[in-house]
């Protein structure tokens, strides 16, 4: 009896094997083929050019990729949360998904600063690459984990115009009093030259500064610029963007959303984000020359460069901005030692090879003046 009852027991436990895999076999497909639906909220006017567009081209290759397994709506500023608010809304779960730029949240985190704009720092080129392959994604990540957030990067502005004044800037005593907005380290070194800082979302600036409320702004560039009006509320436009040599923009996903979803759909954000980082980036590129033409030669706005007693002040006071934020925390610290080293090598090749380039092509210099 003995002898017989081992082959049964085998076999009754190579069946209850064989129903488990089953079993997890069905529950691996249901699980793949369920449906997510989630929310994304953003600091930018719905369907803004640009920058606005770049949440909705994430939604639309989400859903493609995912054959409607995960969809995204997207809402603009200020129709599920106000722009500012953004950080919290995706941190508490409001919504699974945020894009908007990391130094609106140095109230939260000050060293966020570091991975959106640095005055005098690297452009978009040089901050993607020091992001995807110096460490930066890490550190970003690093950052926010307190936060219940993960950070993917999402678009690039290139370098920004220097900003919308009422009035022409010669020195720097004429910036002494204005009111302006500026956010990030930017306008931290502005306040240091006597400017009013201002801080609020894009989609106030043209009324703020069409009634006075502010003397002076900067957005972004020509193309969003135009679009925004600016023009029609300011005449002086001036240029070069060093407070923003690029404006990296931010993809925010709640943790726990991010886990729930199987490996496949994390993957086809990831690469979605990806795509859309690119394309933001390529898109300023194509777009901010054109507008710019249109502003001078169809709206008469005055082309002015920044003064170079303004650009020299500027750079003193960011040394110390910047390093002054690199000591606020141990994070912060090492955040910064890896920016500047990755500056540092990238500018060593970059001045045999772009900006070589850039002068043979130009012999003649800026040829603005």
């Amino acid at each position: 009896m003995k002898a017989k009852a081992l082959p049964v027991a085998i076999a009754m436990t190579t069946a209850l094997s064989a129903s488990l895999l089953v079993v997890s076999s069905f529950d691996n497909q249901a699980q793949a083929q369920e449906n997510f639906r989630w929310k994304m909220v953003t600091s930018w006017p719905k369907n803004f050019p640009g920058v606005g567009q770049g949440p909705e081209r994430l939604s639309q290759l989400v859903e493609e990729m995912s054959d409607g397994r995960l969809t995204i709506e997207v809402f603009g500023a200020g129709q599920l949360v106000p722009g500012f608010e953004v950080f919290d809304a995706v941190s508490d779960g409001t919504a699974e998904l945020g894009h908007s730029a990391s130094y609106y949240w140095k109230g939260k985190a000050p060293a966020a600063q570091f991975f959106a704009a640095v005055p005098f720092g690297m452009n978009a080129q040089e901050m993607n690459a020091w992001l995807h392959f110096g460490g930066g994604m890490e550190l970003w990540n690093e950052l926010y984990d307190d936060f219940g957030v993960d950070v993917l990067v999402a678009g690039a502005s290139g370098v920004q115009m220097g900003g919308w004044y009422n009035k022409e800037i010669n020195s720097v005593d004429d910036l002494d009093g204005l009111k302006m907005r500026m956010p990030g380290l930017g306008g931290e070194v502005m306040s240091r030259m006597g400017v009013a800082i201002v801080n609020m979302p894009g989609g106030e600036i043209f009324t703020s500064l069409q009634s006075g409320a502010i003397d002076a702004t900067e957005w972004i560039g020509p193309y969003n610029d135009l679009a925004f009006g600016l023009h029609q509320a300011a005449d002086y436009y001036y240029y070069p963007g060093w407070h923003e040599p690029t404006v990296m923009f931010e993809a925010i996903v709640n943790e726990e959303a991010m886990a729930e979803l199987p490996a496949d759909l994390q993957a086809i954000l990831t690469t979605a984000v990806r795509d859309v980082n690119a394309n933001v980036l390529d898109e300023y590129t194509a777009r901010n020359n054109d507008a710019l033409v249109t502003l001078v030669n169809e709206h008469d706005v005055e082309l002015r460069r920044i003064p170079d007693d303004v650009l020299a002040q500027a750079r003193e006071h960011s040394a110390d901005v910047v390093a002054e934020l690199a000591e606020s925390s141990e994070l912060a610290t090492r955040i910064y030692e890896s920016y500047q080293a990755f500056q540092n090598k990238v500018e060593d090749y970059h001045a045999i090879s772009e900006q070589a380039y850039y002068n043979a092509r130009n012999p003649e210099g800026d040829a603005t003046q």
